[in-house]
């Protein structure tokens, strides 16, 4: 139940900033919005309350607002028949259409970027702690294997005391394949075992690459308190960063690097969703932030159907100075609405393999 509720919770929050976006800047422009949808048509239930049908549709892969004179996800194509009216998203200058479609994704990474803050605000920034304390472990490692837990502070490598971090990283990067002994303090007790570092290359600045030993730890961590100006800057640092890995797999993806296999869907979403929220509020927000920041920057690939198609046929109008028949629009937007959902259901079918495997 905890995976249901949190994956409805996540994707209903997520996709209401998203397209609550489009509907108020639509709104401040005086543009009509017919329709705000939880879900693609067709239409399952809503209440119309003004000249708005607030909805929730069948198909729950993501949402949509219905803005009069514009081609969406509805494919209603009655109301673009006739000259453009002034309440018309056609009939407004292209400043005005840009910022209402933009602001469906700028919401989505603000959300994120809020969240950043937050967390920074309330947990503060981690700076490493300086010592040979181990903060983590990859599975399967070395150190691991041979016994080390998170909290236990490295006193010494083959009779060598070690004080700093650095000075246990390079002796570690120094001895590739070779037998070391680890001595620990495990609270009052002093714990040994000889650990072998696996060999592993590391890319050096100028793009070389060296051969160095790994034994799969990392240093602990303290959370250090800071105000609102450096929260801040914490979170758009964060922001920036997460979104170039985000844009660095999305580049992958489209040069063959990485595999659509890798792409997480819905049943990947609601396991993550699920495990998020067993760690507590602020993991769960974490992953919405991380979520978030997805939907904002895949929103404005230049695709039909996602917000950045929609500015690249404004952009096409824009510089033959001509509009695009609505026919070519209809019939763009329905081939690629059904390239998108066919490619939702092979991610999800590779979710579910991927869960079967586990």
């Amino acid at each position: 139940m905890i995976y249901i509720l949190a994956t409805i919770f996540v994707l209903s929050v997520l996709i209401f900033i998203h397209e609550f976006g489009h509907f108020i800047v639509a709104k401040l422009f005086g543009i009509r919005v017919e329709r705000f949808s939880m879900g693609y048509p067709p239409r399952m239930v809503g209440k119309k309350i003004g000249e708005t049908d607030y909805c929730i549709s069948w198909i729950p892969f993501g949402g949509y607002v219905k803005i009069a004179g514009m081609v969406d996800e509805s494919m209603d194509k009655e109301q673009m028949k006739g000259p453009p009216q002034p309440w018309e998203l056609r009939s407004r200058p292209g400043y005005q259409r840009a910022a209402v479609i933009l602001a469906g994704p700028f919401m989505n990474l603000f959300f994120a970027f809020f969240i950043f803050y937050a967390a920074t605000l309330i947990y503060g920034i981690g700076e490493p702690a300086g010592d040979t304390r181990v903060g983590s472990l990859m599975e399967g490692k070395p150190a691991q294997t041979a016994g080390l837990l998170a909290g236990d502070r490295i006193v010494s490598v083959d009779g060598v005391p070690v004080e700093t971090w650095e000075d246990l990283t390079e002796v570690i990067r120094s001895s590739p394949e070779k037998p070391l002994l680890f001595e620990w303090m495990r609270g009052d007790s002093v714990v040994s075992a000889v650990i072998v570092p696996e060999r592993s290359s590391m890319e050096n600045e100028d793009g070389t690459t060296t051969e160095v030993g790994q034994v799969g730890i990392w240093g602990a961590i303290v959370m250090k308190r800071v105000g609102p100006i450096r929260a801040v800057g914490n979170g758009g640092v964060t922001l920036w960063n997460m979104s170039k890995l985000i844009v660095d797999f999305l580049g992958k993806l489209i040069t063959r690097q990485e595999s659509l296999k890798n792409v997480g869907g819905p049943v990947f979403i609601a396991k993550m969703a699920g495990d998020s929220a067993r760690s507590g509020a602020g993991a769960l927000f974490g992953f919405m932030a991380f979520l978030s920041l997805n939907l904002g920057i895949l929103n404005l690939l230049p695709i039909p159907v996602l917000d950045g198609g929609h500015l690249l046929i404004m952009g096409i109008e824009g510089t033959v100075r001509r509009t695009i028949p609505l026919k070519i629009k209809m019939a763009i937007q329905q081939v690629f609405m059904f390239l998108l959902l066919a490619m939702m259901l092979f991610v999800v079918y590779n979710d579910v393999l991927r869960i079967v495997k586990q």
